[in-house]
């Protein structure tokens, strides 16, 4: 049996009081944001009163590089090395994966073939009056290249936490299936739809849809907040 004492969060998109009373009142080893965290300050301040309870890690989703102020409260906050995005790190014991971000037409949408394998490859064609900051145009700073998700590809994970959802879900993709299965995962958990839900078992493989705000332990129970 898989351990550890984690929490999973649904898109907090700058809401983050029912995450807060969660760790308050259950105290988890540590807490997954499955990004679109748009925190109105940096993150470390958001979630000052929880940090000395826990740990905190996340992914980015698709909103967190819509402005200036969206990126640098995340990616600039004092928790910028928590990003699980492209990584697999042992967390309360269990080989938690991170795959931030979404799939866009402009570098890979599945299931067509990518149209850019690696950021330096976008860099290349975008020309440098497009980058931003010196690099990566903003925006796809939250996109997924094929370069990263076969990063994760060639590791072993017990659970993987995605934005984009596997393919259970209407709007989902096949290649998340792919590397939940690639990585030997047990359990799954995506945010980005907005839907807590626990989709059929598929053997010993068990996926959950995060909704807006939610908080779920590994096993899918999600945390109603106190009365």
């Amino acid at each position: 049996m898989i351990e550890g004492n984690v929490f999973f969060c649904g898109d907090p998109h700058g809401e983050f009081g029912p995450l807060i009373e969660r760790v308050h009142r259950h105290r988890p080893e540590a807490v997954v944001l499955a990004g679109d965290i748009q925190a109105k300050r940096p993150l470390d301040e958001e979630l000052a009163s929880i940090l000395h309870l826990t740990l905190v890690w996340w992914i980015p989703g698709n909103h967190d590089t819509d402005s200036d102020a969206d990126y640098d409260n995340l990616f600039g906050s004092g928790l910028a090395d928590r990003n699980l995005d492209g990584r697999v790190v042992t967390i309360a014991g269990l080989r938690i994966a991170g795959l931030g971000g979404i799939f866009r037409s402009q570098v890979w949408m599945p299931p067509e073939a990518p149209r850019l394998v690696s950021e330096s490859d976008y860099l290349a064609k975008c020309g440098k009056g497009n980058y931003w900051r010196g690099g990566l145009p903003r925006r796809h700073r939250s996109t997924i290249f094929r370069q990263t998700y076969d990063l994760l590809l060639s590791q072993r994970a017990d659970v993987l936490v995605s934005h984009e959802a596997p393919a259970c879900h209407p709007h989902g993709f096949h290649e998340i299936d792919a590397l939940i299965d690639a990585m030997g995962v047990h359990h799954a958990f995506h945010g980005h739809h907005h839907e807590s839900i626990a989709y059929p078992h598929n053997g010993s493989l068990r996926v959950f849809g995060l909704g807006a705000c939610a908080v779920s332990t590994l096993w899918g129970n999600f945390l109603n907040s106190v009365p």
